[in-house]
């Protein structure tokens, strides 16, 4: 059996966090029924207040998305939190007051560092967990915190081999030292320093014994997104599973070049619609949602690499929202996965996946060489 987990006096039967996927992947049937199992269900606040405007037909804005899906996802019992991202700044002051006021058990919080997070409101019971890359990047954060009268009460530490967007320049990510197992000792390090709050370790966990192999390497608990991807009740459209179940090892890629609109590389599938129109450039430069709009010389967030050019970067809000079944615009849709993805072979319950992962069940897998190419 796998121990038990304990955030801010919140008590987690089983140590596993699953992982915010957005766009519209990490929705409150996800999350709650993460949380019934007894893990930690987390929902994305990523282009929320659309989603829910589509769902409910009335306009949601930021605060009000965030603290409905939170409220969602806590209803039927068990530890539920959301995901807001530093990257969409336009929403993340609102995100984080949202799910504070409906009772969050946790903000985690990247895609940059959550320098300000602390300050925005008084988190009153809500855990507030930053995701980091490096030892380094924690020590920021807590320095910063401590000016705001304020510790981490975890952190997440996610390596090169998770989904979407990655704390690492594409050189890097095959690089030993950032390896997940040798970045966990220094940032345990860092955290003893500040109050020895615990460590949650993500990006290419797959199994049960994964998940032992780092406990006994000193992490306090980890963090899954692609295996909670491919299940029952996951928001990711039919399509979208039906490509993760299909998916090989080599359909699995970061894009660079062009890539996401962050500036930070970003795995994907290959074969996803819209990546391979990003590839030929066929898309034209355009914005038209804004989520990861930048700052410009006044301060005024007006800027967006996609609207400037085709040629980096391209448009990820519209692709994730397609992928989402959200697609006024008839965009092509974006997959986003881990460096494992292609060992999932079936669809499966949350349940069952939970009790594969705590071990009370046996896995059934498939080998890449057993699949065939979902695109020709």
């Amino acid at each position: 059996m796998l121990p038990s987990l304990v955030i801010k006096d919140i008590k987690i039967e089983t140590p596993i966090i699953q992982g915010g996927m957005g766009v519209g992947v990490s929705l409150y049937p996800l999350a709650s029924a993460v949380a019934a199992e007894g893990g930690v269900g987390i929902v994305s606040s990523a282009v929320l207040d659309r989603l829910l405007t589509k769902r409910y037909n009335k306009k949601f804005n930021a605060y009000e998305a965030a603290y409905a899906e939170v409220s969602l996802a806590k209803s039927k019992g068990g530890v539920a939190g959301i995901n807001i991202m530093v990257a969409i700044m336009r929403d993340y002051e609102a995100s984080v007051k949202g799910a504070i006021d409906a009772g969050a058990d946790m903000i985690i919080s990247g895609a940059g560092l959550p320098l300000s997070l602390p300050s925005i409101a008084k988190p009153k019971d809500t855990a507030l967990v930053p995701i980091i890359s490096s030892a380094r990047a924690l020590e920021i954060i807590c320095r910063k915190w401590e000016r705001q009268g304020y510790r981490p009460d975890a952190a997440v530490l996610e390596g090169p081999l998770a989904g979407g967007h990655l704390g690492f320049q594409l050189d890097q990510i095959d690089r030993e030292e950032n390896r997940l197992e040798n970045l966990l000792p220094p940032v345990k390090d860092v955290a003893k320093k500040y109050g020895d709050f615990p460590i949650i370790v993500a990006g290419g966990i797959y199994t049960h014994e994964d998940i032992k192999y780092f406990l006994e390497l000193g992490a306090d608990g980890v963090q899954m997104g692609t295996r909670f991807l491919a299940t029952v009740e996951s928001s990711a459209t039919d399509e979208y599973k039906k490509a993760v179940v299909m998916a090989r090892k080599e359909d699995i890629v970061v894009a660079d070049n062009p890539g996401s609109p962050c500036g930070l590389p970003f795995r994907v599938l290959k074969y996803s619609p819209m990546y391979v129109e990003a590839l030929a450039r066929k898309r034209p430069p355009k914005c038209n949602k804004g989520y990861v709009l930048m700052k410009d010389s006044e301060g005024r967030l007006t800027r967006c690499q996609a609207r400037e050019s085709n040629e980096s970067s391209f448009c990820i809000c519209n692709g994730l929202l397609s992928s989402a079944g959200y697609n006024p615009d008839k965009e092509n849709p974006l997959y986003t996965v881990g460096t494992n993805a292609y060992r999932v072979d079936r669809i499966m319950s949350v349940k069952e996946l939970m009790d594969e992962l705590k071990g009370i069940k046996s896995p059934q897998e498939v080998t890449s060489t057993e699949k065939q190419p979902l695109f020709t």
